[in-house]
């Protein structure tokens, strides 16, 4: 009997578990690494073991510390969740040699899917529809575009599309190496590249006595870089091809089958929008997207693995599917500068707090509940390190009508309050707007075929910024009701500066006995330091206004605008050489490619960074030469860190 379980992972996956585990009446242990000592999980635990150090290799990776973790605070099981060590089949045996219970499939089914270049050998063995793998040196013309993937891992890491065979052999290297520093294992393969083809996965439960669900599927296929930002079930493609549920269910049983599977897997396929489909990969455990069939069916996919672990018995059948689900990921990156991940502190994290859940009525008269669901990781003053996936949270609708959720869900975005980390909240919204989107339309080509949205329209950050100085001059002003800047006589205007992304706003304004003099058609209707109350071109809003160390956030129904306060004089001991290169994030340098007295032009890689499981390159801003290289490979990094000098050429 299981009463104590230990969660091998962090953030909202490990919240998650522990909630189930709560209410089946378990005993709940947390495992945290020194940079998430004050993170959410860690408290919500009943009790908490650390592993000294901060990265994933010092911490969540070293299953002899989880395992000695796990005695010390008497668990009786142990959860991997996703990630780390969760399809690592020797971390799997290992608990079991412990006498620990493992809360997954057996260790023969997560070797046999370990490897992609195996695993598709048995899939096509049993039946199930594979591409064919191709070896780098059977690559011809022919071939292009090919998909250079990691055979160990997963999560858009070491994958590269190649579609010139010229640059087959570099992004070859290129994925080897960064598969091995992810998962020590640098074999890759090659494969056909659809490059509009549609990923879709179907949820599987087994049971120990011979039972297969295929509990729906989901359709995952807008990405970026290869990793999941939108999911849904039930697919829209498979909703528009009768036919192909029922074959695409029958493949995943009969994947799960071939290797004697047991517990919750997903097995993945890319599809065409004929509705052929192919496998791609089994993930031997839980699936971040796992909330949509949850809602969906009404399972407890986490109850249901801590069942199958104890031995229970499925039902001969699962739960149907009713109604629609859309979860989003929200990450702390910037998708427009290259999906640059974002660290630091979190001051005010809040999604979805209205109690107001609302029912929309199906056409049959039946209620089905329109609500939202936030599995996340983070709180008010959580710090956003850079040595994990930077992943906040999940937010998941669930409705009776697709447009109805995505309408509800892109609303609940728009109004989170979100401040301190950029985010990719304004590209969610985008998403779940978007006529091709609300279509059906969502192949993995999505971010090539319609970009990632607008930055902040200037007209709002203006007014935004006005709104922000108006706010600071409300905390100065005087006792008396005088306004902060006020002049008897006409006088220069107040003038403050804000930062967005690299354009500087400047906000001029003065105060007159006729009101507020600024730019535009403005009123100013009310001020304080928290709130703003304008009437712009004849429309009242409102501002809320909340000012931090270093950055001012203002949220209003024009959208959420983050402003960096430009200080008036620079200390010159915050200035860089011209052609300096700096850290844009704290991370790891992974490579170097070049060295002092290189002769480099505009946009070539000199080195390579290592931040949040994703790898940036650090390119020449000019044609120039290399007249210092201040870091080494294996160096970490802070941000604004200088790595490199790029002079001009002699």
């Amino acid at each position: 009997m299981i009463t104590s379980v230990l969660v091998a992972n962090r953030g909202e996956i490990a919240r998650r578990i522990f909630r189930t585990g709560r209410s089946l009446g378990l005993s709940t242990v947390a495992v945290y690494s020194s940079a998430d000592a004050r993170m959410p999980f860690v408290d919500e635990a009943d009790t908490a073991v650390h592993l000294p150090g901060n990265t994933p290799g010092e911490t969540y990776l070293r299953s002899d510390l989880i395992i000695d973790a796990a005695r010390r605070a008497g668990a009786d099981a142990v959860h991997p969740g996703y990630g780390f060590l969760s399809e690592n089949a020797a971390f799997a045996q290992a608990v079991i040699d412990a006498g620990l219970t493992w809360i997954g499939p057996p260790v023969d089914a997560i070797s046999s899917m370990g490897s992609k270049i195996e695993a598709k050998k048995l899939m096509a063995a049993a039946g199930v529809p594979v591409l064919a793998e191709l070896t780098p040196a059977e690559v011809s013309t022919d071939d292009l575009p090919v998909l250079v993937k990691a055979s160990a891992g997963g999560g858009g890491r070491g994958m590269r599309v190649v579609s010139r065979l010229e640059d087959l052999a570099a992004e070859i290297d290129a994925a080897s190496a960064e598969a091995l520093s992810a998962f020590g294992d640098g074999t890759v393969f090659c494969e056909r590249y659809l490059a509009t083809g549609r990923h879709i996965e179907v949820q599987v439960m087994a049971d120990r006595h011979g039972t297969i669900w295929a509990v729906g599927e989901r359709e995952c296929s807008i990405q970026r870089r290869h990793q999941k930002v939108v999911e849904e079930a039930p697919s829209p493609l498979v909703e528009r091809i009768p036919s192909m549920r029922a074959d695409l269910f029958d493949a995943a049983r009969k994947a799960a089958a071939a290797i004697n599977y047991v517990g919750a897997g997903t097995v993945e396929f890319l599809a065409d929008e004929d509705g052929n489909f192919y496998f791609l990969e089994m993930n031997t455990r839980l699936q971040v997207e796992h909330p949509v069939t949850e809602e969906t069916t009404g399972l407890d996919l986490v109850a249901l693995q801590f069942a199958v672990a104890a031995g229970d018995r499925l039902t001969p059948e699962p739960h149907p599917t009713v109604g629609h689900a859309i979860e989003v990921r929200l990450y702390a990156e910037d998708p427009l500068n290259d999906w640059r991940p974002q660290t630091g502190h979190l001051h005010r994290f809040a999604i979805g707090d209205d109690p107001q859940r609302g029912n929309k009525v199906a056409p049959g008269g039946e209620k089905f509940p329109l609500k939202v669901r936030v599995d996340s990781g983070v709180e008010d003053g959580s710090e956003v390190s850079p040595y994990y996936d930077p992943m906040l949270a999940k937010v998941i609708a669930y409705g009776s009508d697709r447009a109805a959720v995505a309408r509800r869900l892109a609303g609940v975005l728009e109004r989170a309050t979100i401040h301190g980390v950029g985010t990719n909240r304004d590209l969610l919204a985008w998403i779940l707007r978007h006529p091709a989107f609300l279509a059906g339309d969502t192949d993995t080509a999505f971010f090539d075929k319609h970009g990632v949205g607008a930055g902040p329209d200037d007209a709002v950050v203006r007014v935004s910024a006005l709104a922000a100085a108006l706010a600071d001059a409300a905390g100065r002003a005087a006792p008396v009701r005088v306004p902060s800047g006020w002049r008897n006589l006409a006088s220069q205007p107040q003038r403050k500066s804000y930062r967005v992304g690299d354009v500087v706003h400047e906000v001029a304004y003065r105060h007159s006995r006729d009101g507020l003099i600024a730019d535009g058609n403005i009123t100013l209707l009310d001020s304080s330091p928290e709130r703003v109350v304008l009437e712009v071109d004849g429309v009242r809003r409102s501002f809320a206004v909340a000012a931090y160390d270093g950055i001012t956030c203002v949220d209003s129904s024009l959208g959420s605008v983050a402003l960096h306060p430009v200080e008036r004089f620079v200390d010159p001991a915050d200035q860089v050489a011209a052609g300096s290169l700096v850290a844009p994030m704290p991370g790891t340098v992974i490579r170097v490619g070049v060295a002092v007295g290189d002769v480099v032009k505009q946009g070539q890689p000199l080195l390579w960074l290592e931040a949040m499981k994703m790898e940036h390159t650090i390119a020449a801003p000019a044609d120039g030469v290399v007249g210092e290289l201040k870091v080494e490979a294996g160096q970490q990094v802070e941000v604004g860190a200088v790595l490199a000098v790029v002079g001009e050429d002699a």
